[in-house]
């Protein structure tokens, strides 16, 4: 039975890992694949991008990986060229990169801040600047941006520059969807609670014991309504879905896949 992304190309930024085991944008990169994409898998870190390409050719599915820095616009300009000319088309665009700093506005360096506004937000602003003009030839197109429930709630924790970041996503999403709408070009945005990646994971080892992080995981796990983290695939299964033709009549949205976090008191973590 064909994918519901059978016979597209799908562009993913950030498919590989930030630290073992799996991540949103690897997991997103695998399933658009499965689901019968053709993958152009971006990474800036060529170990992680060859895992991911690894499987995904394991698996028999197809897949160009390619190491680019997604704040470089003379970089993605010859990433868009490679990709046409690679598969002759670009479908869906899916932004994934993200960092994380928790840093308040007293503490948080302004480098920092210009890396995190950088990497979160100009990425996925130069991903669409030159992937937008492809989709407007061919009359029709999908953007998929990933943001975070950190864009519409407090959290308990300062992370300026990061919950600006998200939440500067989702009106990045929706004014490509209103000016791309009669192109045929949709944009919608996936905000993901706490999903157990190596993002959220990999800081803790420095500060904290084996024993001391799986106290922090239970109570992660714990103050879901679902009663527990969400798994990296579900936020893929959500993106391919905005990424579908099933999804032809919805853009400017905000998919909430947080098992439900937001509807329920935020505690703190």
């Amino acid at each position: 039975m064909a994918g519901r992304l059978e016979g597209k190309v799908a562009i993913v930024t950030g498919a590989g890992a930030s630290g073992p085991g799996m991540g949103n944008g690897k997991a997103c990169a695998i399933h658009y694949a499965r689901e019968g994409a053709r993958v152009y898998a971006l990474d800036i870190n060529r170990a992680a991008l060859a895992d991911t390409e690894a499987i995904i050719k394991r698996e028999g599915n197809t897949v160009v990986g390619a190491v680019c820095d997604v704040t470089n616009s003379e970089a993605l300009a010859r990433m868009v060229q490679d990709c046409v000319q690679a598969f002759g088309r670009i479908d869906v665009l899916h932004n994934n990169v993200g960092i994380l700093d928790l840093d308040g506005p007293v503490a948080l360096p302004e480098p920092i801040w210009d890396r995190v506004i950088d990497t979160n937000v100009k990425s996925m602003y130069l991903t669409c600047k030159h992937v937008l003009p492809v989709m407007e030839r061919q009359g029709k197109g999908a953007i998929v941006n990933i943001s975070s429930v950190a864009a519409i709630r407090a959290w308990g924790t300062p992370a300026l520059a990061y919950n600006t970041s998200k939440a500067a996503i989702l009106q990045l999403t929706r004014s490509i969807a209103l000016e791309y709408a009669r192109k045929g070009v949709r944009a919608n945005v996936v905000l993901p609670g706490v999903i157990d990646t190596p993002l959220i994971n990999e800081p803790l080892k420095p500060h904290h014991t084996p024993e001391e992080i799986e106290r922090i995981r239970a109570e992660r796990h714990n103050m879901i309504p679902l009663g527990r983290m969400g798994d990296p695939f579900e936020i893929a299964k959500a993106a391919a879905f905005l990424a579908s033709d099933d999804a032809s009549y919805i853009t400017g949205a905000e998919l909430i896949v947080d098992g439900g976090l937001t509807s329920n008191c935020i505690p703190t973590w």
